[in-house]
């Protein structure tokens, strides 16, 4: 490891898009593949957790932080080419690293429809494919045609048509939640030309929209609990007279512009505080309507219990 940086106790709260949460014991943002392998390498032979980090737009880190590896795929991992195939579509290379929004607009820069959800976007093109990310009726699997990954062995490629893909799941999703070591490190995708100034028009619509309903200004994880079957989890926040609901004053809230975010209001609110108004809203939403919402954002470390 001594041509790859490691570096110890590391704030993680800058890393994460809540703003909150403890030090990394050790952190490092590999380059490649190869690098990747050899940290995991480095962590079996010192017993040490791993937690791999994207953009950390989904996370919420633990106030004890991470007592192991975290693995940053970043900026050292954010390639982004281009290449038109033999029927006149085109096909865009993505690292892992690689903010999904900036793909969504390189795409749109090209002329290329059916990424424009992805504009506003903020999670890592890894994370995307990770858990499907999706909005305004489009998914990161309408496009996604191979994914390149580490298997905890060595080096893979697999189809889109193979990713398993569903709502905010994937192949990848199901075998790091069965404990295997899966870590993506970036995806083709294959998109059709389309009108540049319609193309625009809805990136700038999308905008708009994202602007006027979501807390944009304030930091979050973006939709706190996965869509229920049959409803919307931020309809059944606001029926059960969550909206704009704060345990205490630490910070943490319910948005009073979206039901379905949970902020951090000047980033002051602790990681316990979350996760306690996240216990609390999961609780009453079941008392009113009988469903149990789901969390969409991962807890990273240790919370107890």
């Amino acid at each position: 490891m001594a041509d790859l940086s490691i570096l110890e106790n590391v704030p993680l709260a800058g890393y994460s898009t809540f703003r909150c949460g403890g030090p990394a014991r050790y952190f490092a943002e590999p380059s490649t593949g190869d690098e990747v392998a050899s940290l995991f390498r480095h962590a079996e032979d010192e017993g040490l957790d791993v937690f791999v980090l994207g953009n950390g737009s989904n996370c919420l880190i633990s106030d004890d932080g991470f007592d192991g590896l975290v693995i940053r795929i970043a900026r050292n991992m954010s390639e982004l080419s281009s290449a038109e195939t033999d029927d006149g579509r085109v096909t865009v290379t993505a690292g892992a690293g690689l903010p999904f929004a900036r793909f969504g607009n390189y795409c749109a820069e090209l002329s290329l429809t059916g990424a424009e959800f992805a504009c506003g976007i903020p999670g890592s093109c890894g994370g995307a494919v990770f858990m499907n990310a999706g909005a305004y009726g489009g998914e990161a699997k309408d496009f996604i045609t191979k994914v390149s990954y580490w298997d905890g062995d060595k080096i893979c490629h697999i189809d889109g048509s193979e990713c398993n893909f569903g709502y905010r799941t994937s192949h990848f999703e199901e075998r790091n939640a069965a404990g295997d070591k899966v870590v993506i490190l970036g995806f083709e995708a294959i998109l059709s030309k389309g009108n540049k100034d319609e193309i625009t028009a809805l990136v700038e619509d999308l905008r708009c929209r994202r602007t006027a309903s979501q807390p944009l200004d304030v930091p979050s994880a973006g939709s706190t609990f996965k869509r229920p079957e049959g409803f919307f989890a931020a309809r059944l926040i606001e029926e059960a007279g969550l909206k704009g609901f704060a345990l205490d004053d630490s910070g943490a809230q319910v948005s009073p512009k979206h039901a379905g975010f949970i902020v951090n209001n000047g980033g002051r609110a602790k990681a316990s505080d979350v996760k306690r108004l996240m216990d609390y809203v999961a609780e009453k939403v079941f008392e009113n309507s009988g469903v149990m919402l789901e969390r969409e954002v991962r807890l990273v470390g240790n919370f107890g219990g």
